[in-house]
């Protein structure tokens, strides 16, 4: 977006004001250098002046999208997603709004993963699942407004990993309520796994959960029917022989 912006941008000669074409483009280079070198403190100063001295212009549409970088960088997911908030809002039309949307979902989606929890090995699936929610949103928001943009092809992946880390959410609490004897929340929880996730590998063990679940509970047409259709799906399914999995058996990886 700023080829042609930039395309004469050079050392601002001495005495030139700072509020002109040239001063604030020698600024964003400045606010470029900083970022590029990892000094986001500074980095946030300049892009914040250009975003003032160059209201209403492209130019100052990039710095608020690398000030919404640089904050995520920066592990401020609040200020990140409040940038970029702001940016959808008053731009709608604006070539880059297809990156906007990608990177609010990036960083909700890097949100959800935690540095403590990649430390600990904790699973996805075991963390709430707000952030991954959000990141689906936007991703679908791109796909659906910008379906030929170039971030939409990693966007659909990601959507995908996301639906099947959220299903997985789902058979964790119902293995948990299971585990614990409350077998009526168990199968309600599966159930609501089989319900909304239908396309996912989460299905399968779902509809397991649930005939067990309603056999613990001696409700056997309940259990009778989850058991035929996951028969129906699933002829060969393991959780016949394997159970229900256990909690050091993550499907996921990391991306």
């Amino acid at each position: 977006m700023l080829a042609a912006l930039l395309a004469a941008c050079g050392s601002s000669p001495k005495g030139e004001d700072s509020n002109s074409s040239q001063g604030v483009e020698q600024l964003y280079a400045e606010a470029k250098d900083e970022m590029s070198s990892g000094s986001y403190d500074a980095a946030v100063k300049a892009l914040e002046r250009v975003e003032g001295r160059a209201a209403g212009t492209l130019l100052a549409q990039q710095a608020t999208l690398d000030l919404a970088y640089v904050y995520y960088k920066q592990g401020e997911r609040a200020q990140a997603i409040s940038t970029l908030d702001r940016f959808i809002k008053l731009h709608p039309s604006s070539p880059a709004l297809d990156y906007a949307l990608y990177l609010r979902g990036i960083v909700n989606f890097n949100d959800n993963r935690g540095l403590l929890g990649s430390l600990a090995g904790q699973d996805m699936s075991e963390r709430d699942q707000q952030a991954s929610r959000d990141a689906h949103q936007s991703f679908k928001q791109l796909v659906e407004q910008f379906p030929v943009s170039k971030y939409a092809p990693d966007a659909r992946l990601r959507m995908d990993y996301i639906v099947n880390a959220l299903a997985d959410y789902e058979l964790h609490v119902a293995r948990y309520y299971f585990r614990r004897g409350a077998y009526v929340a168990a199968a309600n929880r599966a159930q609501q796994a089989v319900q909304e996730f239908q396309q996912t590998p989460a299905s399968e063990e779902a509809l397991y959960i649930m005939a067990q679940s309603y056999d613990k509970l001696g409700l056997e047409k309940l259990r009778d029917d989850a058991d035929r259709v996951l028969r129906s799906n699933f002829p060969n399914s393991r959780y016949y022989t394997e159970g229900i999995r256990r909690p050091n058996q993550p499907w996921w990886q990391v991306w």
